[in-house]
């Protein structure tokens, strides 16, 4: 199956991605350009990526002492990526980039994160690069991000550390200032930082000239002491190799060592590293200590690196959301083609039924040779597997996760232009959805696609856990982010801790009006009046739930329940998403394909029937504010 019919209908019928090129940003583009671009997109994952996918699995990077090396597929995958500008794309005509609206850029590398997402597209760099072009000075942003774009230089992120992971208050790597005129470096205030970085992602590779790290670390105090908590954690550009004020590079290593691979469950495609800084292995100037150039301020370097991570968990629900749409391409395929078992036979199991003992009578069900059965004809010929109620049920919830999750992040990719482009209250409005969706838009997808690649798995049998079969690998793939850029229970803590309380429950309080308003219009129709009203019961119950979480004040008690507030809440949006796509679906322009507005229905009413009444379990808890698991003894586990 193609993607782009899905991508086409949720961009121009549902969200009129059109209508941005009303914008001055945007005014260069059309239609035909959006296509031109979805067309060398497809084009190059078909061919540079989609036939790589297994390779890049089973050809793990290794270091052969000196360098990683990564297969061949991988470098011309890079090469191909950099060379059709989908680095820059969104960037301005002065950067070298296309003006393209974000919406555009986000649906456009799809096509890759579905070819192969291990192979990958260069999201960390573009974060990296996006990152300096609002906090970085002129010079950083000439001489790292305007080479990030144009692909001679990648980026990574290196927060984490061995001993305190996704606690970012307890890193201890050190940035002390490099000789007394430290600050007259043209570059920005330079530093020497020690520290170890670990889960670095494309953190030690050959495809670029060289690798930008942006890198977590504390400038002690005065005492010598590093400050505790976050407020003493500062941001550094620390580049594996030095580069001179024209970009180019000097021919000197940075203190940048390799300490080892991690070797993962899946994306084995990209490589996984652990970093050691300024442990003497490249000293430069008789020196041990990696160089680095301070960004921003002192002391801010969190709320710099927020940027980056905001938009790499968007980046991270997209990959969830392409390999859960991969794994489901994969079993309808299957499922269509694979000939196994007959059709029941309905009069026998009516006559049956009807020989039902009375009630209160003695019955042989559930005896050897006694009760009711289904019946088959083993004389009939096979029929395919899609035509099983239960299978349909597998694909169909799939397809409402994996299609739904799809419009949730090109929702947000829009929001994003809003904020960028739209006027100053429309733009702030987008900013605040986005803060409020943005653990959704990470942690649902991660989730419930990978309930998807599951299922599709299931729909193949024994041969879904089989390597001839692509959809393992897809799993595996899946399965890794749920903790990329932040874990469930980060995310929910984030969502419920800050995000619906930040500005007076601002956020919150908009999303609950465009909900509202996707009621209001949907209630108006008969096919939809039904769904309308259970959305609106159960963005009730969230709202809800959302005071009595807090009715104590006590946020050891609010969010000792998280994560099942995160899956009620990440319900009811994909609830209203998919109710706001089949009123798309259902106008007149819409209608012309009757297998779409079947499809999105058929998705609506299968995510209405089966998993928005799950929301009732998950927020009761919350609400009750149940001290089951909070309270459990460490000694009775």
């Amino acid at each position: 199956m193609s993607l782009r019919p899905t991508l086409d209908f949720l961009l121009y019928q549902w969200l009129d991605a059109e209508s941005l090129n009303q914008r001055a940003r945007f005014a260069d583009h059309s239609r035909e350009t959006f296509d031109a671009v979805f067309d060398t997109c497809e084009r190059i994952a078909r061919e540079k990526y989609a036939p790589f996918n297994r390779l890049v699995d089973t050809q793990e990077p290794h270091f052969d002492g000196e360098t990683v090396i990564l297969p061949q597929a991988t470098h011309d995958a890079h090469q191909a990526y950099a060379g059709s500008g989908m680095l820059s794309a969104a960037q301005d005509y002065d950067e070298g980039g296309m003006q393209l609206p974000y919406t555009i850029e986000a649906a456009a590398n799809c096509f890759f994160a579905l070819a192969s997402v291990s192979i990958g597209s260069s999201l960390l760099t573009k974060g990296n690069a996006n990152l300096l072009l609002v906090h970085g000075t002129e010079a950083q942003k000439e001489v790292f991000a305007r080479n990030e774009f144009a692909g001679r230089f990648s980026g990574t992120m290196c927060l984490s550390e061995p001993q305190a992971g996704s606690s970012l208050s307890d890193i201890t790597t050190r940035a002390v200032p490099d000789g007394p005129d430290f600050e007259a470096e043209p570059l920005g205030p330079r530093y020497r930082l020690t520290g170890n970085k670990m889960w670095i992602s494309s953190g030690e590779h050959e495809l670029t000239e060289n690798i930008i790290h942006l890198v977590l670390a504390k400038i002690p105090g005065p005492d010598g002491k590093l400050i505790p908590g976050t407020r003493g954690i500062s941001l550094f550009i620390v580049p594996k190799k030095m580069v001179g004020m024209d970009g180019q590079l000097t021919g000197e290593r940075n203190d940048v060592a390799l300490a080892g691979l991690n070797h993962k469950l899946g994306w084995r495609g990209t490589t996984n590293t652990l970093l050691n800084f300024g442990e003497g292995k490249y000293p430069l100037n008789g020196k041990a200590g990696a160089i680095g150039y301070l960004v921003g301020k002192p002391h801010e370097g969190l709320r710099c690196m927020f940027h980056m991570m905001n938009e790499a968990r968007i980046g991270v629900g997209t990959a969830a959301v392409m390999l859960g749409m991969a794994g489901y391409y994969a079993s309808l395929d299957y499922a269509k083609n694979r000939p196994q078992g007959r059709p029941i036979q309905a009069p026998t199991l009516r006559a049956a039924a009807s020989s039902l003992p009375p009630e209160g009578a003695h019955s042989t069900l559930g005896r050897p040779g006694g009760g009711i059965g289904p019946v088959k004809d083993a004389a009939q010929p096979q029929v395919r597997i899609i035509e099983h109620a239960d299978v349909k049920r597998m694909l169909l919830a799939q397809k409402s996760y994996c299609e739904g999750a799809l419009a949730l992040e090109l929702y947000c990719a829009r929001l994003v232009d809003e904020q960028h482009t739209a006027d100053a209250q429309a733009a702030d409005e987008a900013r605040l959805l986005l803060e409020v969706l943005t653990p959704i838009a990470k942690s649902w997808p991660s989730e419930w696609c990978l309930e998807a690649n599951s299922l599709a798995i299931q729909i193949h049998g024994g041969y879904g856990y089989t390597r001839d079969f692509p959809v393992e690998q897809y799993w595996r793939d899946n399965r890794l982010n749920m903790i990329h850029e932040g874990t469930h229970g980060i995310q929910a803590t984030d969502l419920l801790g800050r995000k619906v309380l930040m500005e007076g429950g601002k956020g919150l309080q908009l999303l609950a009006a465009r909900i509202n308003a996707t009621i209001a219009r949907a209630i108006q129709l008969p096919e939809l009046a039904a769904h309308a009203n259970a959305l609106a019961q159960a963005l009730q119950q969230v709202g809800a739930t959302t005071k009595a979480a807090w009715a104590t004040g006590n946020p050891q008690e609010a969010l000792a329940n998280a994560v099942p507030y995160m899956q009620g809440f990440g319900h009811t949006v994909l609830a209203w998403i998919w109710l706001d796509v089949a009123l798309s679906a259902l106008s007149a322009d819409a209608t012309k394909s009757i297998a779409v507005t079947a499809g999105k229905l058929g998705a609506l009413r299968y995510f209405y029937h089966y998993e928005l009444p799950k929301i009732s379990a998950w927020l009761q808890v919350v609400a009750a504010r149940d001290p089951t698991c909070a309270d459990f003894p460490e000694d009775a586990f």
